[in-house]
């Protein structure tokens, strides 16, 4: 394993030469860079001047300037997909570009087209860039129609468009009357988008599937669902990890909005495939009331970001097809939450109304723990309360569980909570034996610790 691993991050690391240099490809030709601005261009206004840039597996580390009359490496037989940028407020090439190439050329044999407008794009005055997205898109179809002259299919066209970019894709995918293979929006661009009518944005029938992923709804990012799919992670506004107050500097403002793009990459890169839930509120997936795909249902579980489209065949059933997902994620890379239920039956006579924190430990001295507080959960007698806890880390072989109780009053008398039964139960993996312990009493706020037992197959 550690071999293998070795292996993998050599790989990596030979294919990690910055993407954007001018170095010299086998060709001997000058490899093509990101156009680099300033805050200066932003302040005086750039014109648009869109400029694509092929990578292939053969050029990976160098791209080529292509155009309608020169495909240089482009393949119009693969799958060719287009990555398209947003508002550039300083002039400087996005951060993430160069690897979100190669994570898409490590996954899959295609061309990965760079369309870089930053000559546009870069304006301190956002209005003006947004006002460029429509000839952008007129420059992109211009080139797909010389790739469909030339053999290429619309099947096999991608695009993948950030905040304005992605509206950039919404208009492309008009123009084939929605006939693109698949638009993935990653926190498409709200301000002056919002409340606009669907020949204006992005909408689910600019390509054969549309998924979108929503992570600043409350500043940057569109709030209402724009795809045949759309993404909530933590419920589409703050993101963990990112700072909460102003203090944070420039990430205060755009860390939420650029988080998509980071879920987007870690289903490309990170072992770890981040399972959302078909729900109608965040609240109510929090709640647990939305795990009704996966086994042994029919219907899977749709997944975030590259691999998306594996549900497109059953969103396909649907009318109107448009559905909204919901989870949530870690606060670092690869942003992973393993989902369980912890069901409750309770003994006491009267109502029990407060929080529960669960943690976990394996034989090896793991630990991962998931505090149940977002409401209080209200315990009857004899009633099963099914809880949605949520830990960062997936162990296979629990050896302890403990549980701690709390009705978050700091004066006043402290409760007992008489559990009846409680059960641990994977929906990550749910052919893993359920964990069950009978005949526990917590007191408020003291943890108890104890070892499982197998529950007895029958139960459900």
């Amino acid at each position: 394993m550690a071999h293998a691993l070795s292996s993998f991050h050599m790989l990596r690391l030979y294919f990690f030469i910055p993407l954007m240099c001018l170095v010299k490809a086998d060709t001997d030709e000058t490899c093509t860079a990101f156009t680099k601005l300033s805050l200066h261009s932003a302040v005086v206004g750039t014109e648009l001047n869109v400029k694509l840039m092929l990578f292939t597996r053969k050029n990976m580390a160098c791209a080529q300037a292509i155009n309608s009359t020169a495909f240089g490496n482009l393949n119009v037989t693969k799958k060719t997909t287009f990555l398209i940028h947003g508002f550039r407020l300083t002039g400087s090439p996005p951060v993430w570009m160069g690897d979100l190439v190669e994570g898409l050329l490590l996954v899959d044999d295609m061309n990965v087209v760079v369309v870089d407008w930053n000559r546009g794009a870069t304006n301190v005055m956002y209005n003006h860039a947004s006002s460029k997205t429509r000839k952008v898109a007129e420059v992109l179809k211009e080139f797909i129609d010389q790739m469909l002259a030339n053999g290429a299919s619309l099947d096999n066209i991608y695009m993948v468009g950030v905040s304005l970019g992605a509206h950039v894709s919404g208009f492309v995918g008009e123009m084939y009357d929605g006939q693109l293979g698949r638009i993935t929006g990653l926190d498409p661009a709200g301000p002056l988008f919002n409340g606009k009518p669907p020949q204006d944005r992005l909408d689910p029938g600019d390509a054969q599937f549309v998924d979108v992923i929503h992570s600043d709804t409350d500043a940057l990012g569109y709030k209402e669902p724009l795809g045949n799919i759309d993404f909530y992670p933590n419920g589409g506004l703050d993101q963990p990890g990112c700072p909460q107050t102003i203090f944070g500097g420039m990430q205060y403002f755009k860390c939420d909005h650029q988080r998509s793009v980071y879920l987007y990459l870690s289903s490309l890169r990170e072992n770890c495939a981040i399972t959302a839930y078909p729900c109608e509120s965040y609240r109510d997936y929090r709640n647990g009331k939305c795990i009704s795909c996966g086994t042994p249902q029919k219907v899977p579980c749709p997944l975030l970001g590259y691999y998306a489209d594996n549900w497109k065949d059953y969103v396909r059933e649907k009318d109107p097809p448009m559905t909204k997902a919901f989870f949530d994620t870690a606060e670092e890379k690869p942003y992973c939450i393993y989902h369980y239920f912890v069901d409750i039956i309770t003994w006491n006579k009267n109502v029990r109304r407060g929080s529960i924190t669960i943690k976990l430990r394996d034989k090896d001295g793991n630990i991962t723990e998931s505090k149940i507080d977002h409401e209080p959960a209200t315990f009857q007698k004899y009633h099963q309360v099914s809880l949605l806890a949520r830990f960062n880390q997936d162990l296979d072989k629990v050896a302890t569980i403990s549980l701690v109780f709390s009705t978050g009053t700091v004066i006043g008398p402290k409760y007992k909570l008489r559990i009846l039964r409680m059960k641990l139960r994977s929906l990550v993996h749910p052919e893993r034996p359920q964990l069950c312990r009978y005949d526990l009493v917590l007191m408020e706020n003291v943890e108890t610790i104890f070892q499982p037992i197998l529950c007895p197959k029958l139960q459900m």
